[in-house]
C-alpha cells in the first residue's frame, strides 16, 4: 500500500511533470514557466507575492505555529562551533520563532525580513533587545555589510527565495568559514490518522498548496545550493497539540489556506469534520521532523 507521502509525490508529477514539481521556485510563478514540458498549468489563480502573502496572517501566525526545539542550538554548537557570541542574520524571519531561539541564547540577531506585518510582530516582542537588529529586506538584498555574519539561518523561508540571487548574498554577508542553516519544521504527513487526513483535506481544498509547498525544495535543490560544498541534514521531534480554537487558527496560518468566502468555510466544515473523528481527548497532534540542513558556501 502507498504511503501519502508516495500520493503526494506522484500527484505533482502528475499536475505540474516531474521536473518542475522537484525544482520550480515558489514564486507565484506558473509550474510551465519553469519547466516547459510540464504536461498543464496550475489553475488559473491569483498568486499573492512572497513578501506579502503573510501580512493578514500574523495573529495566527504568532498563536499557533510551531517554534523550533532547544536542542537546534546543540546542533548548530556540535556541526557549527556555534557560541554565544556568534553574529546571526535570520533571513525572512517572519514574527521571530527562530530569532526568539537566538536571542534567548544571547547572540546578536539581524532578523531580515521584507513584510512589515510580521516584522512588527517580534519588534513588539522584543522591544528593548539590546541584540536585535530589525532589518527590511530580502534574502536576495540583505542590505547586511559585507563579512559581518557567522550564521545565516533561515527557517521556513528559503523555498520562498531566488535561490541563485540568495546563495550570493550568503556568500557576500558571511565571514570567511561562516555557516549556513536551512530549517523546517516538516509536517508529518501519514503518522496518524488525523495527519493522514489533514494532508488530504490541503490537497482536495487548497489549491495554491502543491505549488508553493517547502517540499518542492528536494535534496537535488540543496546539493545545488551548496555546491561546491556538501551540506549536512540532522532531525530533530517537534510536535504541538491543539484543541478545536488552536486548530483553526493553525490552519488559517497558512498563505494557501482560503481566508473569506466559501472557500473557506469549506475548508472549516471539512477541518470539523475531521477533528470529530479524531481528536482524542478533544485534541488533536501535529508532529513534526525539524530538519536542519548545514553546509558552508566557500569551502
Amino acid at each position: 500500500m502507498q504511503s501519502l507521502a508516495d500520493v503526494v509525490s506522484q500527484r505533482l508529477a502528475h499536475f505540474y511533470g516531474a521536473t518542475a514539481a522537484q525544482s520550480a521556485v515558489c514564486y507565484g510563478l506558473p509550474r510551465n514557466s519553469v519547466n516547459g514540458n510540464s504536461r498543464r498549468s496550475a489553475p488559473n489563480l491569483v498568486m499573492q507575492p512572497a513578501t506579502v502573502r503573510f501580512g493578514d496572517r500574523v495573529a495566527d501566525y504568532l498563536r499557533s505555529r510551531p517554534g523550533y526545539p532547544a536542542e537546534l542550538l546543540d546542533v548548530l554548537v556540535r556541526h557549527c562551533g556555534f557560541g554565544p557570541s556568534s553574529v546571526v542574520a535570520d533571513v525572512g524571519a517572519g514574527t521571530g520563532l527562530l530569532t526568539r531561539l537566538f536571542l534567548d541564547a544571547g547572540n546578536p540577531v539581524f532578523a531580515v525580513e521584507p513584510n512589515r506585518e510580521m516584522r512588527t510582530a517580534f519588534e513588539t516582542a522584543y522591544p528593548q533587545s539590546s541584540t536585535l537588529t530589525s532589518v527590511d529586506g530580502r534574502a536576495e538584498a540583505t542590505t547586511l555589510p559585507d563579512a559581518s555574519i557567522d550564521l545565516v539561518a533561515a527557517a521556513q523561508a528559503f523555498h520562498w527565495f531566488d535561490r541563485p540571487l540568495a546563495r550570493a548574498e550568503f556568500a557576500r554577508i558571511l565571514e570567511p568559514g561562516g555557516w549556513v542553516a536551512l530549517i523546517w519544521n516538516d509536517r508529518r504527513l501519514d503518522a496518524t490518522p488525523f495527519l493522514r487526513g489533514y494532508e488530504d483535506l490541503l490537497i482536495r481544498l487548497c489549491p495554491e498548496y502543491l505549488r508553493v509547498v517547502h517540499r518542492n525544495v528536494d535534496e537535488s535543490a540543496l546539493r545545488a545550493f551548496f555546491a561546491p560544498c556538501a551540506f549536512e541534514q540532522v532531525v530533530l521531534d517537534n510536535r504541538q497539540v491543539f484543541d478545536w480554537d488552536g486548530l483553526v487558527s493553525r490552519h488559517l496560518s497558512s498563505s494557501f489556506v482560503p481566508d473569506n468566502g466559501p472557500e473557506r468555510d469549506l475548508n472549516l466544515s471539512a477541518l470539523r469534520s475531521l477533528f470529530d473523528a479524531t481528536a482524542v481527548g478533544g485534541n488533536v497532534e501535529f508532529e513534526y521532523d525539524t530538519r536542519i540542513h548545514l553546509g558552508r558556501l566557500h569551502c
